[in-house]
């Protein structure tokens, strides 16, 4: 029990709840000496006014009918035997000695500043006798008939009592509420450590190689579930690239197992002949084209690394889409009558997007050269246009197209389908278009050029945004894209 407590005693979470509780207290005993003070001065500040006021009642009634008035109104209030709460009455002569009141002696304390008077008095109380402190105003009156000292005062033992009573009541408010603070900050502080416990267990199992596991959330929509919900978004793009990895690393051994097989068994199979110039050349020339292709595998890997991890992001610039289509196009002309089919391009003027020129040629170069080498007869088609905030650029042959249900894997690296299996390349091509699409926030959609046609070739859609929105990744993106 000892080292949980310990432990949740060195939290952060602790020291902050703590700070805040000290700042609460401090906040509160404040609060309360305020109200204590603030009580304590209307007291005194009403008792004396108390004071004042009867003190001017007795001085009008010297003035009016003299001492023997002032003697009579005396007598009358004080009584014949003073009980605790009575107001102290004492009219003196000149020599202080007394004429009327219940005080027996002019008080021998030293005056106050404003003619205020503080002094004990005993008190007797059911056969005992207790020491009150009275406060009491003092007056000189003269008249013809001599000079006498007026003293009109009030036991203080009710305000005392209030006064303590009140100081009991705070302290125990404060000591209450300095008790809910502890009990408070501790319970925060424990919920607070179970949400980060929860963090760490999850943490350690994925350390421990459980990539499965995700941070639990509460649904309580605060922050810790904003802060899990960002964990467990980015713990599935860790999946997910560790998923892709080890599919790359499996395709990278089985396709390019067999090219390096086959340039390593060319070369030891002219080694073995009998040495022949001519041949030997035939030989370089043909494990260079097979060196030239897996060069070409890894720079297209290169480029889809480098397109997903958007290191190139801060780079973009604002360029032509049509003027790079256009250059691409006029590249793959001649590739297209070498092969019999008509390569149309239908290209709008003026659609700039943010972007990487160069990896934006390849993604064209990439989706053209598909679309030429699936196509046995018939046309390509290139298009590119603005559609609103949005240029959209697409390719359709008039091929056999792809089936709905693998066009998702088409998009995968090294993924190509079996009809296309004696056609040259590395199913890397579209992996690469999507990649560039992600990019440059953009999207990638596969769709029938020719809807419902036994040959309905296939129709890629890239759409990017227009201008500077393509430095935001879009909240909305086209409905069906990939």
């Amino acid at each position: 029990m000892q080292r949980p407590f310990v432990r949740l005693l060195r939290t952060n979470a602790f020291r902050l709840a703590a700070l805040y509780m000290l700042l609460f207290a401090t906040s509160v005993l404040a609060l309360f000496a305020f109200i204590y003070l603030s009580t304590e001065g209307f007291i005194d500040r009403q008792t004396q006014a108390t004071l004042d006021s009867e003190m001017d009642r007795l001085r009008a009634q010297f003035n009016q009918h003299g001492l023997v008035g002032l003697v009579q109104v005396i007598a009358e209030r004080s009584g014949s035997e003073r009980h605790r709460d009575d107001p102290i009455y004492l009219i003196a002569d000149a020599n202080f000695h007394p004429l009327a009141g219940n005080l027996p002696t002019w008080p021998g304390a030293a005056p106050l500043k404003g003619g205020w008077l503080r002094f004990s008095l005993e008190v007797k109380e059911q056969d005992r006798s207790e020491m009150h402190d009275v406060l009491a105003a003092t007056a000189d009156l003269r008249n013809r008939s001599g000079e006498f000292h007026l003293l009109v005062g009030r036991d203080l033992r009710a305000a005392d009592l209030f006064r303590k009573n009140m100081a009991e009541t705070l302290a125990w408010a404060s000591v209450l509420t300095l008790g809910l603070g502890v009990v408070g900050g501790l319970f925060m502080t424990r919920n607070m450590l179970r949400r980060v416990d929860a963090v760490n267990r999850t943490s350690e199992r994925i350390i421990n190689g459980d990539l499965s596991q995700r941070v639990p959330l509460t649904g309580a929509g605060d922050e810790f579930d904003q802060l899990a919900a960002n964990l467990n978004a980015m713990l599935d793009q860790i999946e997910r690239l560790m998923a892709g990895m080890r599919q790359v690393t499996d395709n990278i051994a089985h396709d390019l197992r067999t090219p390096l097989a086959r340039l390593r068994a060319r070369l030891e199979v002219t080694l073995l002949e009998k040495p022949d110039a001519k041949r030997y050349g035939e030989a370089l020339q043909e494990t260079i084209a097979e060196a030239d292709t897996l060069l070409g595998t890894f720079n297209a890997l290169l480029s889809i690394a480098e397109a997903e991890a958007g290191s190139r992001r801060e780079t973009l610039s604002v360029v032509r889409l049509d003027e790079i289509a256009r250059s691409v196009a006029e590249l793959y002309e001649p590739v297209a009558e070498e092969r019999g089919l008509a390569l149309v391009a239908a290209v709008d003027d003026a659609v700039p997007v943010r972007g990487d020129r160069h990896l934006l040629s390849q993604a064209i170069a990439n989706l053209i050269d598909n679309a030429l080498k699936y196509t046995p007869s018939g046309s390509v088609r290139l298009t590119v246009r603005a559609e609103g905030d949005w240029a959209r650029l697409e390719v359709a042959d008039t091929g056999p197209g792809v089936p709905a249900a693998s066009r998702a894997a088409v998009l995968d690296r090294f993924v190509r389908l079996e009809g296309s299996r004696s056609t040259p390349g590395n199913g890397l091509g579209l992996s690469l278009v999507r990649a560039v699409a992600r990019m440059h926030g953009g999207t990638l959609k596969l769709e029938d050029a020719k809807p419902g046609a036994a040959s309905p070739g296939l129709k890629v859609v890239l759409t990017l945004p227009l201008g500077e929105a393509a430095l935001a990744v879009p909240e909305r993106a086209p409905a069906g894209t990939v």
